[in-house]
């Protein structure tokens, strides 16, 4: 009879200490947040989007004295040409000014994720997956 010969089949065991689940749960939270923030980045970067394409739109008008229908919360005001592209134009800076502090928050937590990586993978090598799922 011949004995069958298995390599390691069991990987390590090490152990996870107070600090070591606290860290994980830390990049948990942050990987979430990071996800929920681009996906709004690119809510804001749909409205930017539209608000220059009315913006265009606006531009290829001939009729200076028509008035134009501007959205306020529920409810639609008539502007002239020249208030409505003041209007997109106010708007459109607001709207870049909150993707930059956006992206400023997702460009930090990447940094605290890429620490907490760093450590995990330090103390459990192969045993954590720390990657993003890409569905």
């Amino acid at each position: 009879m011949a004995a069958a010969v298995k390599g390691p089949v069991a990987v390590e065991d090490v152990n996870v200490t107070f600090e070591d689940q606290q860290k994980i749960n830390k990049f948990a939270r942050n990987s979430s947040r990071m996800s929920e923030l681009k996906s709004e980045i690119e809510a804001k970067k749909k409205s930017l989007q539209n608000l220059q394409d009315a913006s265009d739109d606006l531009m290829m008008l001939d009729d200076d004295c028509q008035l134009i229908p501007y959205q306020i919360g529920n409810v639609f005001v008539s502007h002239t040409q020249e208030e409505t592209q003041d209007m997109l134009e106010t708007a459109k800076k607001a709207l870049e000014q909150e993707v930059g502090g956006l992206e400023e928050k997702v460009s930090g937590i990447q940094q605290v994720l890429g620490d907490l990586k760093i450590q995990l993978y330090a103390k459990f090598g192969n045993n954590i997956n720390l990657e993003a799922d890409e569905s």
